[in-house]
């Protein structure tokens, strides 16, 4: 049941990062071809990078946690003897599962107070940019989440997951 709810999410998660990696590329195209041919970029482009960036990292973090990816300090926790970096890697994860837990609401807040704004170019509304921060926070979450109760169910040692397709 874990594994399938965690796969179902790897796959939401990899689309929302490709979709938001293939927009930052389109745009900086756009924007390279504009300064380069025409001596003048079109003004949204910088903004729609931007905004692409945000929505690719809130999506790609969680991926990123569970693959090993993020920046992590684990010389002592991995030399330690016995359960100990099984202890540490365990605590960890419900540290950062208790963080971005603690940070959904005054994210949502955050996000919230976009409703009343728009972006100067394009004219979105910016609780459509701001949101990404809140996702960001409720992906990590779920992700670090799923380690600490597969970590419990000794379904995992709470280790990355380099190659996770080919791991059963």
């Amino acid at each position: 049941m874990i594994r399938k709810l965690e796969d179902a999410f790897v796959a939401i998660c990899r689309v929302g990062t490709g979709v938001g990696f293939a927009v930052l590329i389109g745009s900086v195209l756009v924007q390279v071809v504009g300064r380069s041919i025409l001596n003048a970029s079109p003004p949204w482009t910088e903004e729609l990078t931007r905004f692409a960036m945000l929505w690719m990292v809130a999506f790609g973090t969680g991926l990123s946690l569970r693959s090993g990816d993020l920046v992590n300090v684990d010389l002592f926790c991995e030399a330690m003897p016995g359960r100990g970096p099984w202890m540490l890697r365990l605590v960890s994860a419900a540290l950062v599962t208790a963080f971005c837990a603690v940070l959904l609401y005054p994210a949502w807040f955050y996000a919230s107070i976009g409703a009343r704004q728009t972006s100067p170019v394009l004219r979105l509304p910016m609780d459509w940019i701001y949101v990404s921060i809140l996702v960001l926070l409720a992906v990590l979450m779920l992700f670090a989440l799923l380690r600490v109760v597969s970590m419990l169910a000794g379904q995992s040692d709470g280790l990355p997951r380099l190659n996770p397709e080919k791991q059963e």
